[in-house]
Order: C-alpha cells, then sequence, then structure tokens
C-alpha cells in the first residue's frame, strides 16, 4: 500500500466463502502492508473482524493467539516482523475512544512503527489521514464479502 493522497479510494471486493478465507485475506495483508498501516474494521456482531486481525498476525509472523480485546480494548503483539496494535471498540461510545489516544498508534511516535487493526472502527471520533477500510458483510446467500478502500492509500497487494 502507498501514500497516495490525490489518487480516489479505490474499492476492491473479495468474496470470503469461509472463515479460512478470511484468515487468509489477513495472512495476505500481513505479508503486504507496510509499518504504520492502519486498518479499519467495520462489520456486524460475527462478521470475521477478529478472524481477519488473527490471520492478519499470521501473515505479520506473529505465534501468540490472538483473541478480541473487547475488555482490555488494546492488545499490542511486538514479536512480528512488525508489531501489531489491535484495538476493540466495541463497548465504547465514540467520546470515549478519544481517550483512549488512538492516533498514537497513526502519529508512530509513542509507539513503534507497525500495523494498526481497529475493530467497530465507526467508533474512532477521528480517522487517520490515510487507511485501508475493510467492511465485511453477509451476502443474501449467507456468505461474507470484504470490501477494501484504499482511502488516501493505494491497493496493491494483489488479493
Amino acid at each position: 500500500m502507498r501514500s497516495r493522497s490525490s489518487q480516489p479510494n479505490r474499492v476492491q471486493q473479495v468474496p470470503l466463502v469461509d472463515g479460512e478465507a478470511t484468515l487468509e485475506l489477513g495472512r495476505k495483508l500481513g505479508r503486504s502492508l507496510p509499518p504504520n498501516s492502519i486498518i479499519l474494521l467495520l462489520g456486524d456482531l460475527g462478521a470475521g473482524k477478529t478472524t481477519l486481525v488473527q490471520g492478519l498476525a499470521e501473515g505479520l509472523g506473529i505465534d501468540e493467539p490472538i483473541l478480541s480485546p473487547t475488555f482490555a480494548l488494546i492488545s499490542e503483539y511486538p514479536e512480528g516482523k512488525i508489531p501489531l496494535y489491535h484495538l476493540d471498540l466495541y463497548r465504547l461510545q465514540p467520546g470515549e475512544t478519544a481517550e483512549l489516544y488512538p492516533e498514537i498508534y497513526w502519529e508512530g511516535v509513542e509507539v513503534d512503527p507497525g500495523i494498526t487493526a481497529i475493530e467497530w472502527a465507526q467508533r474512532l471520533p477521528d480517522k487517520p489521514p490515510a487507511y485501508l477500510e475493510v467492511r465485511l458483510d453477509y451476502t443474501p446467500n449467507g456468505q461474507r464479502l470484504a470490501t477494501l478502500t484504499g482511502v488516501g492509500m493505494e491497493l496493491d497487494f494483489g488479493v
């Protein structure tokens, strides 16, 4: 993914026939995204957001089990090829998310450059200047569909 703020957003849709396909999409992202990438994850409960982050961790070479940080809010995994920061905003209201100072993850000042995956990202008060939005939805036939939108970024990882 390259920064290219003058480019229009590019959208790519990826059908996800099962949980393994969701993991594989995450693995591809983990192998291809550069440090300081932000992934904003959107979708209903059970849509596969945490599963995608588990694949992302695998793609980064992280062996530690990835669980939804719903109660911890933020989990940090520094042992991969680059760190993974996993935020879950499910329990928070938009005003409460500001108290977490999520911008430290995309400003890269207080943490090592890594990939930040934010579940329930619609609860962020402010979005980063560039990010990959991954929306996970159910199709009428019961399968899942991932819609990837590069905002201020160019999608070039071949999924």
